[in-house]
């Protein structure tokens, strides 16, 4: 494997250090398998409304989340099956025996 460029280095970290904050890995594991209001992500994340929308405003400017609006209210989702496949290996790496 060859060694990426310190600039492609510098977003891998940037990267990894967005994706490993516990209330951001519980948002995207709650919009893993569909996307879901601001509401829906609070109930089932168990945080605060504000810090929900602060969260998923760093998940979003990390290109890790995507948004759609639907006339008042908006629908968070994962940005593409990249950000999947990053959960599960993390998730296989940490569960393998």
């Amino acid at each position: 494997m060859n060694m990426p460029t310190d600039d492609i280095l510098d977003q891998m970290e940037s990267l990894l250090n967005v994706a490993s904050d516990y209330t951001r890995l519980k948002i995207m594991y709650c919009i893993s398998n569909g996307e879901k209001s601001v509401s829906e992500i609070v109930e089932e994340v168990g945080a605060s409304q504000s810090l929900v929308s602060h969260q998923l405003k760093v998940l979003r400017k990390a290109n890790l989340v995507t948004t759609r609006k639907e006339k008042t209210k908006i629908f968070y989702s994962l940005a593409d099956d990249h950000v999947i496949s990053l959960l599960n290996i993390v998730h296989e790496h940490v569960t393998e025996e």
